[in-house]
């Protein structure tokens, strides 16, 4: 049975404001919740309709009827089981090897997908700028099917974190140079920008070198890539 109590809770992860006072987010889907477990995430708590999972502290475990998990499930086809983690406390960023830079990315979806690639093509460290939709929200962690447990993922203030630095700053740009024509570092640091007004002023600044993916269509009309469609053919061609 799921109190009041736990339901407003469980609801309220819905909310920045609330994971953050509570230091909670919520995972659902056996692959899901295994993946944090696997990962040793501190859990909070676990609510099933069926048992799925061994072993886990039987004190945490609250067994719930279909209906029950409806009223918790931020999904409109709700899965099985549901549960609450501890935010775990943020690495130190170490600007070294390749590092993928969000500058405003909004959409949860397109989160979620970068955060997938970035675990796909081994990039340790996903650097965020403030602004960019939450990490822990639920439909980010829906769409990364576990890969956040094995990403560094780090909000910050882009321009203070990147002055300074030496590793060359790779910026994405519709008149950059054709990424397919150039020599790219093992090395380097990659910035992606909004899904609508792409890089800001601050972090284009910041940038020593332009890149493009060159449109083929032969009537270049298409004004621009999804951000995550570009940084899945970007990330490829860094480690190709």
């Amino acid at each position: 049975m799921v109190s009041k109590n736990q339901i407003k809770l469980i609801t309220s992860l819905q909310h920045k404001k609330y994971r953050k006072e509570y230091q909670l987010f919520l995972a659902e889907g056996k692959k899901v919740i295994q993946e944090f477990l696997d990962a040793n995430y501190e859990l909070h708590s676990l609510f099933e309709t069926e048992d799925l999972f061994l072993p886990v502290d039987k004190s945490k475990i609250h067994t719930i009827t279909p209906s029950e998990l409806k009223k918790i499930s931020a999904l409109t086809a709700p899965n099985n089981c549901l549960a609450l983690f501890r935010i775990p406390v943020v690495k130190r960023v170490e600007l070294s090897g390749l590092v993928l830079v969000l500058d405003d990315v909004r959409d949860p979806g397109n989160l979620g997908t970068i955060i997938r690639l970035c675990d796909w093509f081994g990039i340790e460290t996903l650097l965020c700028s403030e602004e960019t939709v939450d990490c822990y929200n639920p439909k980010v962690i829906q769409a990364t099917m576990g890969s956040l447990s094995r990403v560094n993922i780090v909000y910050s203030n882009l321009e203070k974190k990147l002055k300074g630095n030496k590793l060359p700053i790779f910026g994405t740009f519709m008149d950059g140079e054709n990424i397919y024509k150039e020599t790219l570092p093992k090395e380097g640091i990659i910035i992606m920008g909004n899904e609508a007004n792409g890089i800001s002023s601050e972090m284009e600044a910041l940038i020593n070198k332009r890149i493009t993916i060159p449109r083929f269509g032969s009537l270049q009309q298409t004004e621009s890539l999804n951000v995550a469609t570009a940084t899945a053919i970007i990330l490829s061609e860094f480690k190709r």
